[in-house]
């Protein structure tokens, strides 16, 4: 018989262009700073260079390769660029990306134990690593009735939280009947939008997500929280869950969580606390005040993504009671039984979070863990964190600029003291400068800059060019006399 005709890559080919890849990858890290760290495309720029048609018959890697450097990397913003100071960082290291490489290699779908015992147990030991290693409290370990689960992002596990709490609140019964309209969640003025988006898909909807007012440095006020909560019980509501923030979004403001927490045991409210980018700094003892009164938390999450070096996607989310979260998401088609999981002895992540399909995130996160180290680990983080205190008294010492927030960790808020439009103009001069990247939020009513210092390769030399610059630019607004930023 003829052989059959077959399209796919060969192993040999593979070998080749994979070798060809990671060449390119490791050439595009050495020369990152050469490109504009904010990408200059226009709106539509990228899909007009693009064929308008798939092609018929299949091309050379080469040639795709080339059109990344030509079509793709004019529309990249380089979040791997030690210029890179914006939102919170979503960075990588060598060890993640070859972790992620073996997974996709693997292609497993992890949904039941059964389908890769590997994917499950590698990633519930991992997490029970990170339990010691950030030491959290050990109700969140697998051994006990908790234990944690990647998910995707903190969002994610925001809103598992809530529907967990939501359910323990009804007794289960709003899977059954859906929401009565009745049920509350509460969460501070500074708490991330996804626990709104959270709100709305839970059906517990906007309007019965309380916005708690926060103190002078935009932490939640847990004397507001608890009015809130016996006013909406006086009205006939039901509440249900709370989310404190360590390391808010705007201003990496940490919110009481101690006194939170015992509010939420007297009311028997669900705590989750989202320590989505700060978490990471727990590593270290001498910042793991951050913590403070975790041990009253029903649920917790921290993103290795953001300050582990571990590449997106990656969040760890931790229970207390594990059986509530399983009894809240668990559904068992036919098609999905199996002798593990009737036996009871295995964990089946699939009933930890909302999709059903999961991938081997384990793997990179492991990577990273090994290959850093513990030590490694904390001394990139301390380091960053030095950095980061360095620009605060920078700015605290400069004439016309102050800070907006306190600085506990990595992230650093302040203004000009010229008022909003100049801030705006700043800030779009810098970005458009392409030598570096900030974004802002609103503190007090009143546009601010943030610099957060958590990008992998980040050195003294950048946060030093990046005040400078931040200097130069400033002064050029000030005399009214702009010119072009060069590096």
């Amino acid at each position: 018989m003829p052989e059959e005709q077959s399209f796919h890559m060969t192993s040999e080919e593979f070998r080749r262009y994979g070798r060809a890849m990671v060449d390119w990858i490791a050439d595009y890290y050495e020369r990152i700073e050469s490109f504009p760290v904010l990408s200059q495309a226009q709106p539509g720029q990228i899909r007009a260079s693009l064929p308008a048609q798939p092609p018929r018959q299949g091309e050379d890697f080469e040639t795709m390769l080339q059109d990344v450097a030509e079509l793709i990397l004019p529309g990249v913003t380089h979040w791997q660029s030690p210029n890179f100071f914006a939102f919170f960082p979503a960075n990588a290291s060598g060890p993640a990306i070859l972790g992620e490489l073996l997974s996709a290699g693997l292609g497993v779908q992890g949904m039941l134990w059964a389908t890769s015992p590997a994917c499950t147990e590698l990633e519930t030991h991992v997490l029970d690593w990170l339990v010691d290693m950030l030491d959290l409290p050990a109700k969140f370990k697998s051994d006990s009735a908790g234990g944690g689960v990647i998910q995707d992002t903190a969002s994610s596990a925001s809103l598992c939280a809530l529907l967990a709490g939501r359910e323990r609140a009804t007794s289960y019964a709003s899977n059954e009947r859906g929401c009565d309209g009745r049920l509350v969640a509460y969460a501070s003025t500074q708490t991330h939008s996804s626990v709104e988006k959270a709100a709305k898909i839970a059906g517990i909807g906007r309007q019965n997500l309380r916005a708690i007012e926060v103190d002078e440095h935009f932490a939640m006020k847990p004397g507001a929280l608890a009015r809130q909560i016996q006013t909406d019980r006086a009205a006939g509501m039901t509440p249900c869950f709370v989310c404190a923030t360590v390391g808010t979004t705007s201003s990496n403001a940490i919110d009481p969580v101690a006194e939170i927490g015992h509010i939420c045991r007297q009311e028997g409210l669900w705590l989750h606390v989202d320590a989505a980018m700060s978490g990471t700094a727990a590593l270290c003892p001498e910042f793991r005040h951050i913590h403070a009164g975790l041990e009253l938390a029903d649920s917790y999450c921290f993103n290795p993504h953001k300050w582990m070096f571990t590449n997106f996607d990656c969040d760890c989310f931790y229970v207390a009671d594990r059986a509530a979260l399983i009894q809240t998401l668990s559904i068992l088609p036919e098609y999905l039984r199996n002798k593990a999981t009737e036996s009871g002895a295995v964990i089946d992540y699939r009933d930890w979070h909302i999709q059903l399909g999961r991938r081997f995130r384990a793997l990179k996160l492991w990577f990273v863990i090994r290959h850093y180290g513990v030590e490694g680990l904390r001394h990139h983080v301390r380091r960053h964190v030095e950095l980061a205190q360095n620009f605060a008294r920078w700015v605290q010492q400069a004439d016309g600029f102050e800070l907006a927030a306190p600085a506990p960790l990595n992230l650093v808020c302040f203004r000009h003291v010229g008022g909003d439009e100049i801030n705006r103009q700043l800030l779009e001069r810098l970005n458009a400068s392409g030598n570096l990247y900030l974004t802002h939020t609103s503190l007090g009513g009143r546009y601010t800059l943030r610099l957060c210092v958590g990008q992998t390769h980040t050195q003294a030399r950048h946060v030093e060019e990046a005040w400078k610059q931040i200097q130069e630019a400033a002064a050029e607004l000030e005399s009214g006399m702009p010119k072009h930023l060069d590096n």
